[in-house]
């Protein structure tokens, strides 16, 4: 798909999402939702800044920005699949799992390349540690995830609110609650209260003016049409 080969770039933001394999499932019970978010943190918190997430029954969303990776202490393992615990879950429940700008080879510790490869592979990661646990909740084999999660990248403000908004209102546009405010597996929610997180709390409020205007913000009826046209989405 023409989104999916965006590199991923430090500094830049970018909307992440993916659904299930043939439109499947990738949460079936409230601790999955859980799961996937403590997985997420476990896998992606060092390379990425989280600025909204939204999940549903077969698909997820996130906004992201990606962090400087020169400075981050990584291990030759995060690179390389010896040893790799989950080397027999890759080959048995994901079949042919590989993402843009991914190789066996060890990239040079700077630049595009090592950002793409380092994150593609963390989510690989990420991916096949959730698909193992759902497959066995579920008794189901094969692959969860579509193959090949999809990037756009994020280039203006505007833009930025935008997407948090749409990012959050995905529950509503599918038909799933009368007022996505109240969807549990959203970042929404989290932005309403003072509990820690590792959410950028603070910087998404600063791009509404407020914690006030990002409520009103997200009160008001916002044209969908277009917002998901500006999006070019393929859901």
């Amino acid at each position: 798909m023409k989104n999916a080969l965006v590199p991923l770039v430090s500094g830049h933001f970018y909307h992440i999402y993916n659904r299930g394999n043939n439109r499947e499932n990738l949460f079936y019970r409230k601790e999955n939702y859980i799961y996937f978010l403590v997985k997420y943190d476990a896998y992606l918190n060092d390379y990425l800044d989280t600025y909204a997430f939204c999940l549903l029954p077969n698909h997820f969303h996130l906004l992201v920005k990606v962090k400087d990776l020169s400075a981050l202490e990584i291990s030759k393992g995060d690179f390389s699949s010896d040893g790799d615990e989950n080397d027999n879950v890759r080959k048995k429940d994901l079949p042919g799992l590989r993402y843009p700008g991914e190789s066996d080879a060890i990239p040079p510790r700077d630049g595009i390349a090592f950002t793409d490869s380092t994150i593609s592979q963390q989510f690989r990661k990420f991916f096949i540690s959730y698909a193992q646990a759902i497959n066995k909740q579920q008794n189901r084999i094969g692959s969860l995830f579509q193959k090949n999660f999809k990037r756009i990248r994020v280039d203006n403000k505007k833009y930025l609110t935008n997407l948090i908004y749409y990012i959050h209102a995905n529950p509503q546009i599918h038909g799933l609650i009368d007022d996505f405010r109240n969807w549990p597996y959203s970042s929404y929610p989290k932005m309403l209260i003072a509990k820690k997180s590792h959410l950028k709390k603070e910087e998404v409020l600063e791009l509404f003016g407020s914690l006030e205007e990002f409520k009103i913000y997200h009160a008001a009826v916002q044209d969908l049409k277009r917002i998901r046209g500006l999006l070019l989405e393929e859901e």
